[in-house]
């Protein structure tokens, strides 16, 4: 009687720990393949398992357990990659306290909320947050979740935008979905330029010089950092410091540095800083970028390019005038793409301050219509994105071995009638809302 208990119950152990691990599999079939990876395939198939692309080619056959997908007149893109959203990650800025009892005080609260390269966005990721799903509808099923804050804000990390259901299991006792959508963690240690930061009072540095001088001063006591901790003498001693110690990938080559810019003088400072310190450059923003493309190019700095296309105000009458400049600026922002391209330059995409994902495709469709080639444009929502990012090997092109994370479509993805009628993230098919996106991207908070 017990060894059939025990029997029963090691049947039904198996049988629970087949379910929760046996993935769906499906196979897209007959469809126009966009692989990202080299030539679109005119009609071939996708099969999906375990999570990545098992195969995919013009006469793969359709495995016996696949749920088969019909894609006659369908379009499978790579999944796109949005390369900043701050909205991924729960990072509240704290208030300033009113209780200091010296500016030294302040001084020192203030250097923690603007030094800060040791907070990681993958440690505050949104897992089954609605707002980070919903961007699946839009066709983005991966985004670099950016830290919170201004100056040296943090640590990014690529995330996938939907996690797997819950599976079975006895004794879990820590809660590890956060893990599950992480992709990449740290992908790039991010520094902006504001002329105050928002960290507020009226302790250093509380202007754009002052701004610029104790980043400067941050990476140089890094470098002396790890100078005294390789080399130090008999007597010197290293203190320890999460900052410090957060920065040394930065340093030494190992980590990139996004930092936010915009203005083509604001890209000039940025390269001569990254130069001075030898630090491996991510521009982003870059709404001026194609103004010192050479510059970007000789160093062989990447740009990951704003779609929040500037607009004309909602509050401006329809008859008043604007400066000839905005309007220049307002022209040119979907012809940048294109000019970047052409010098060379290597540029992925992020939604900045978009407030409806849609845009996100919506504003690359306008890029190709001012002059970017459509195969460039796919590659820069998708497999330059995972590059540039670190996950190039395992994300951003329809290749055997892959994340399975996929976009069907019912025609051309820049054809404003065209519709995405599947999404695929981790292998596993997302249901699209068709309700209004939620704001997303990279407002600030």
């Amino acid at each position: 009687m017990r060894r059939s208990f025990f029997a029963g119950l090691a049947i039904l152990t198996l049988a629970l720990g087949l379910r929760a691990d046996t993935p769906n599999v499906y196979a897209i079939r007959g469809a126009r393949i966009v692989t990202a990876a080299g030539a679109p395939i005119d009609s071939g198939t996708v099969v999906i398992r375990r999570g990545t692309i098992d195969a995919v080619g013009a006469s793969v056959a359709v495995p016996a357990d696949a749920a088969v997908i019909d894609g006659a007149g369908l379009t499978v893109y790579p999944g796109l990659i949005d390369l900043g959203n701050t909205r991924a990650a729960d990072q509240a800025i704290p208030a300033t306290p009113q209780n200091f009892r010296t500016t030294a005080e302040l001084e020192r609260w203030k250097r923690m909320q603007i030094l800060k390269p040791q907070a990681r966005a993958a440690d505050a990721v949104r897992v089954d947050d609605a707002e980070l799903t919903r961007l699946a509808s839009a066709g983005i099923t991966s985004v670099l979740a950016l830290p919170a804050g201004d100056v040296i804000s943090g640590q990014s990390a690529l995330v996938n935008v939907a996690a797997p259901p819950d599976d079975p299991q006895i004794g879990n006792i820590v809660d590890q979905r956060r893990g599950l959508i992480v992709v990449k963690a740290p992908v790039a240690v991010h520094v902006s330029f504001p002329n105050q930061p928002r960290s507020g009072g009226n302790a250093y540095p509380n202007s754009l010089m002052g701004v610029i001088a104790f980043v400067r001063q941050a990476f140089l006591d890094a470098q002396h950092y790890r100078d005294i901790a390789r080399h130090g003498t008999s007597g010197s001693q290293v203190v320890d410091d999460p900052a410090m110690e957060a920065l040394q990938p930065a340093i030494d080559g190992r980590m990139p540095v996004a930092f936010e810019a915009n203005r083509a003088r604001e890209i000039l400072r940025v390269l001569k800083f990254a130069k001075e310190l030898k630090l491996q450059p991510i521009v982003t923003g870059g709404r001026e970028a194609v103004d010192v493309a050479t510059d970007l190019k000789s160093q062989n700095v990447r740009v990951v390019y704003s779609l929040d296309f500037p607009q004309r105000p909602r509050a401006l009458a329809p008859d008043a005038d604007e400066p000839i400049e905005t309007l220049k600026t307002r022209a040119d922002a979907p012809k940048a793409p294109g000019e970047l391209a052409k010098a060379g330059v290597t540029f992925a995409f992020e939604s900045a301050g978009l407030t409806d994902p849609k845009d996100f495709v919506k504003n690359a469709a306008k890029a190709v219509k001012a002059g970017l080639t459509e195969d460039a444009a796919i590659r820069a929502l998708t497999i330059t994105a995972a590059t540039m990012a670190g996950a190039g090997d395992r994300l951003g092109s329809i290749e055997k071995g892959k994340i399975a994370n996929l976009i069907v479509t019912d025609g051309n993805l820049f054809d404003e009638k065209t519709k995405i009628t599947r999404v695929f993230v981790d292998g596993r098919s997302i249901a699209i809302d068709a309700a209004p996106a939620a704001p997303a991207g990279r407002g600030r908070q």
